[in-house]
């Protein structure tokens, strides 16, 4: 078999020689064979289709670590990684399109904080809105203690699921820290939202001993030495609303017969979901499912000596902070996750397609379908109706 030289390899892989060394570097594309004299490489032709699928890979933007994990994997696997780095790019696509959107905003209209955000708006009237609301929380069909807690208001939805031995004071506090908020004009929603989460979390350290990697499962029986609570939450100012998000509890939106998930959970299982190394059907029944990498309350220092990434670290307190448009019709659910790791998305669009049911109706349906499945965690559910202001 006649070999190819680095250059020829080169020009048919459409790889430049100094890129082939560097793969051959970090392993991801050997030569064939080495000269032991000159150190020059030479590859066989077979190798020029993992060349290809490496340089097609690099050109999707895909990181070199993440490459190595693909070329590697049986074509099943690879179509997994492939797809959840395309998840993981579509996210910070639209990141950057709200950040974009939300300056353009900014510059436009004379906003008086500048604040990022970091979950999706969509642009449509600003005519004043208004809320129909209701939220509950349940103890489920398991669990000894509710630590789950709920608000809702003309301008303020809110859960928290708390965890831990303190977990029932944790969520109560989150929730307490937010209840005084009322008028607070569009351009002010996200500082005012990042001072209540601040109070907020100052609150469940003084409740709650501070820990490390929190286990969302535990309760006050568990003997869990950690306790914190997640917290979402969402205050209407005109046609805006302000959202804040720690943890593991979800915000949704249902608008023209679509649901959006709009948070992000904060969980060890969809880091690894980020990352590629786990699709969300095995994240369902993985042991570290529980586990959550933000939290109020969560102890920086305690994480470090457990071996997170220092990136995770940094931002274990963080909440993160969204400015969105509402409309007429959209209706937002925000839930604790005894809802959504019992009740299949499916089931709880179909509720909330349902324009009949009332928002109490809807709350109170999706809580029986918790225990239906079993109820076995603490359920909490607030439902916020969007409506042209009387």
């Amino acid at each position: 078999m006649k070999l190819l030289t680095i250059g020829e390899f080169a020009r048919l892989s459409r790889l430049s020689p100094k890129a082939l060394r560097l793969y051959d570097d970090l392993g991801l594309l050997r030569p064939f064979r080495v000269d032991a004299w000159s150190g020059y490489r030479y590859y066989e032709p077979s190798q020029l289709e993992r060349a290809r699928l490496v340089a097609w890979l690099r050109r999707l933007g895909m990181p070199l670590a993440q490459i190595g994990a693909v070329v590697e994997a049986s074509p099943a696997n690879a179509v997994a990684l492939v797809t959840a780095f395309l998840r993981v790019t579509e996210a910070e696509f639209a990141e950057r399109q709200r950040l974009a959107q939300f300056l353009i905003g900014y510059f436009s209209e004379g906003a008086t904080a500048m604040s990022v955000p970091s979950a999706p708006a969509s642009s449509t009237s600003s005519a004043p809105l208004a809320i129909r609301y209701a939220a509950a929380s349940d103890i489920g069909l398991v669990r000894a203690q509710n630590q789950d807690a709920v608000a809702a208001g003309p301008r303020l939805v809110a859960v928290a699921d708390g965890f831990g031995p303190a977990g029932d004071l944790a969520s109560a506090a989150a929730i307490d820290a937010l209840r005084d908020l009322d008028s607070v004009a569009p351009g002010d929603l996200l500082n005012v939202l990042s001072d209540a989460v601040s109070a907020a979390s100052a609150s469940v350290r003084s409740i709650a001993p501070p820990g490390g990697i929190f286990d969302a499962t535990s309760d006050a029986t568990s003997g869990a030495p950690s306790s914190g609570s997640t917290l979402t939450a969402m205050l209407l100012s005109g046609s805006r609303l302000g959202l804040v998000h720690i943890g593991d509890s979800r915000a949704y939106l249902f608008r023209d017969g679509g649901l959006f998930q709009i948070t992000h959970d904060h969980s060890v299982t969809q880091s690894m979901i980020d990352a590629g190394r786990l699709t969300p059907e095995e994240a369902g029944s993985h042991p570290q499912r529980s586990l959550l990498v933000r939290a109020l309350g969560i102890s920086a220092e305690l994480m470090r000596e457990s071996g997170m990434p220092e990136a995770q670290v940094s931002e274990a307190g963080t909440a993160d902070l969204s400015l969105l448009d509402a409309r007429a019709g959209d209706r937002y659910l925000l839930c604790s996750d005894g809802l959504t790791a019992a009740v299949p998305v499916a089931a709880i669009r179909g509720t909330l397609a349902d324009a009949a049911l009332s928002p109490e109706e809807v709350v109170g349906r999706l809580i029986a379908l918790a225990n239906e499945a079993g109820g076995p965690d603490n359920i909490a559910c607030a439902l916020a109706d969007i409506t042209e202001a009387a």
